[in-house]
């Protein structure tokens, strides 16, 4: 299918031909009739996309800033990975469309094939002739709405939400400054809820525009008639709310807002523009100012958009669907007029030529659509798409390799290795959305992409499958990879929960395929092999000390998600893997506890100290912790036994005490054994020896991790015998 991407590194914006998505539970897929181009938020996208490295980096300091944080605990080299993947991908345009429904998911009500519908949401209602949209970013399109006018209702809910936001009241004035595409449907909601608006723009084609639909009058903000008609309106108060829908780097608009403002209006921001606030000016009017967040309640809430778990009317009247259902009920109803803003209509294949007048000319009116040729029923069945080699010229003997899933973190340290091992082929690649298939494929020499994960375990032409999706879908993933008869490797956790784990075990024993590893790489690290080379002679137990400070995560992160674990869950099994390399023993008994108490839920799991008993006599004692200060490495290990004491300072290098001797290992740089992880997975297949990783070993840390946030619900030690039966 075509689908509009651009690649934020170069700037390029390219019409591809991708995979269809894959049709997942909770949401539809939507094959597209229009979609709208929002032409500010889009042509600052293309611009931003043509900066230099540096230009980038002031456009967003709040991501360098987080970029620099990363490199204090990870090392330049882990997050340069990151960053250049992030930037050399293939990633949508566009969040507005309406389209007609063809595949309806699981657990998804009201909502039908053949339906017509307008979809929302940046990631999800791309330019692309087919896409799979959540339920709760779909609603159906009254009869007799044109798709063409359909297709604005996301932009419709931004300028709905701005509406709400204000609380403004029948026969007061408004004043809309910035008469783009959303302030010329905000003007047209507030003369629908009986409110007079008064106009401000420095063009004068969209002053005259807004008059036609329904302002009371438009000015250029110099324009002297806009204070004289402002205050004839309101009998010498000014304006009863004040709506900022412009963008850029400029101050006016705040500036203009304040002189038009009665005494204790209100402010409301919709567009991205500078916001210095006068304070004597603004504290002298008490003046409310007010933020409108996107389409409404429920935006960038993971549950809400992603889940599909709707807010209750009763608390929350007006979520983001809300807002589209009712922006559309005003173009139904003819009170919303669209024809006029509508400057101009082109199919998807000229989108490159579109994108480049938009960057060029700056402006192309304010509605601009893409439309999308009518397809038959096989283009829109999911299918594998070769984009490169052919298998027949696939050198021999080597591993031939499947993976489902190719996020950031398989792109950036798992991906890279396999595509340099001589003796690994990277044959196929599976995932939901199509442009992380094309991405990866383009990377990294994939023969094959597809949205279809089935088709991958089922085909003939593959060795092994590497899982990298999220983590509470690792155990159905890897039961199914494992009865295929392939070998597996999943990133971690291998379960979020007891019976995550035990579907893996029962896979493994009804199949008899134990073929598995699970990406435990810290073992693999240079630093950590010296250290257990250190004391492989040590005749005793060892004591063990491993802390880790994993920071703070953003809230908005999808490790956070509940549904996906909990943070600890997620990656503690890294830490309590390299307890168990260490020691080569069996865990016995586990206890752990919140560090915060006080405030930490039975839980709570963001802050815990955790000890682990060994069936040598071994202790190892794990403090996972997120408050520390940001300049903090991430892991420091210590153990000691037989005499002599062995220090790790986050993978860059290891010193050693015996006695009087001092001396250190290591040093040059920080390697956390991404690589030599995916070697030996490759070498195991390719020979059939023993699989890196025992599979007890797998279960037990895994155990480990789940017996952990089992001791702190009950508060006191589990054995693992037990938790076994």
């Amino acid at each position: 299918m075509k689908h509009v991407t651009q690649n934020y590194k170069t700037g390029e914006i390219k019409v591809r031909d991708t995979d269809v998505p894959a049709l997942r539970r909770g949401g539809v897929l939507v094959r597209t009739l229009f979609s709208l181009i929002s032409t500010g938020t889009e042509r600052m996208k293309a611009r931003e996309g043509k900066m230099s490295y540096v230009q980038k980096a002031k456009a967003r300091p709040d991501q360098v800033k987080k970029v620099l944080d990363s490199v204090r605990q990870q090392g330049v080299r882990a997050v340069y990975h990151k960053v250049m993947n992030k930037l050399d991908s293939l990633t949508p345009l566009g969040y507005s469309l309406a389209g007609e429904v063809v595949g309806v998911g699981e657990d998804t009500s009201g909502l039908s094939v053949g339906q017509l519908v307008a979809c929302a949401g940046a990631g999800y209602a791309n330019h692309a002739e087919v896409n799979f949209i959540p339920s709760n970013l779909v609603v159906p399109i009254p009869d007799g709405v044109d798709p063409k006018h359909a297709a604005f209702t996301t932009v419709g809910a931004i300028a709905m939400q701005g509406y709400r936001q204000s609380d403004m009241q029948l026969g007061e004035t408004a004043c809309v400054i910035g008469l783009g595409l959303i302030g010329q449907l905000l003007l047209q909601i507030l003369r629908a809820a009986g409110v007079h608006v008064v106009g401000v723009d420095l063009s004068r084609e969209r002053n005259n525009a807004a008059v036609e639909l329904g302002a009371d009058a438009a000015f250029e903000p110099s324009d002297p008639a806009l204070r004289t008609t402002l205050r004839s309106m309101t009998g010498g108060a000014g304006a009863d709310c004040i709506f900022i829908c412009a963008g850029g780097s400029s101050n006016a608009p705040v500036e203009l807002a304040v002189e038009l403002a009665r005494d204790r209006a209100r402010v409301v921001d919709i567009g991205k523009t500078r916001l210095d606030l006068a304070w004597n000016a603004y504290y002298e009017k008490e003046l409310d100012v007010r933020f409108s967040r996107s389409y409404g309640p429920g935006r960038y809430d993971p549950t809400y958009e992603e889940r599909g778990i709707d807010y209750p009317i009763g608390y929350v009247r007006w979520t983001e669907r809300r807002n589209m259902a009712s922006f559309l009920d005003l173009v139904a109803q003819g009170r919303v007029v669209l024809d006029s803003i509508i400057s101009g209509v082109f199919p998807i294949d000229e989108a490159e030529h579109v994108y480049q007048d938009l960057v060029g000319k700056g402006d192309m009116g304010t509605g601009v659509l893409f439309e999308y040729a009518a397809q038959d029923k096989s283009q829109v069945e999911t299918k594998r798409a070769p984009v490169g080699k052919t298998a027949a010229a696939r050198p021999s003997g080597k591993v031939r390799i499947g993976a489902i899933g190719a996020g950031n973190y398989a792109s950036s340290m798992l991906f890279p290795h396999l595509a340099k091992h001589k003796d690994a082929c990277l044959v196929e690649v599976a995932t939901a959305t199509p442009l992380s298939g094309a991405n990866a494929a383009r990377k990294f020499g994939f023969e094959r992409t597809g949205t279809d994960y089935r088709k991958l375990l089922e085909a003939s032409d593959l060795d092994a499958v590497i899982i990298a999706t999220r983590h509470a879908s690792h155990p159905a993933f890897t039961d199914e990879a494992l009865r295929s008869g392939k070998a597996v490797f999943v990133e971690k956790p291998l379960a979020i929960d007891f019976d995550g784990l035990e579907k893996v075990r029962r896979a493994v024993v009804e199949s008899g395929n134990d073929r598995l590893q699970v990406g435990f790489n810290r073992r693999f690290s240079p630093t950590v092999r010296a250290l257990a080379e250190a004391f492989e002679s040590c005749k005793g137990p060892l004591v063990m000390y491993y802390r880790v400070h994993a920071g703070q995560m953003d809230a908005g992160s999808w490790y956070m998600d509940r549904t996906e674990g909990s943070r600890f869950a997620g990656e503690a099994g890294h830490f309590l893997d390299v307890f168990a390399f260490l020691t080569g023993a069996s865990p016995v008994s586990v206890y752990a506890t919140p560090l915060r108490p006080d405030t930490a839920s039975p839980d709570d799991s963001d802050n815990v100290m955790v000890m682990v008993n060994y069936g040598d006599g071994s202790v190892g004692t794990l403090f996972y912790i997120t408050q520390g200060g940001t300049k903090l490495p991430k892991e420091y290990i210590e153990i000691h036994g037989g005499g002599r004491t062995g220090q790790l300072h986050n993978f860059e290098s290891v010193v050693l005490f015996e006695g009087l001797k001092r001396r250190k290992i290591g040093g040059g740089g920080l390697d956390k054994g991404q690589k030599d992880q995916m070697a030996a997975f490759v070498q195991a297949v390719k020979s059939g020896e023993q699989m890196p990783i025992p599979f007890q070993s797998l279960l037990d840390t895994t155990l480990v991790t789940l017996a952990a946030e089992e001791s702190m619900r009950r508060g006191q030690a589990v054995s693992l015998d037990s938790l076994w039966a």
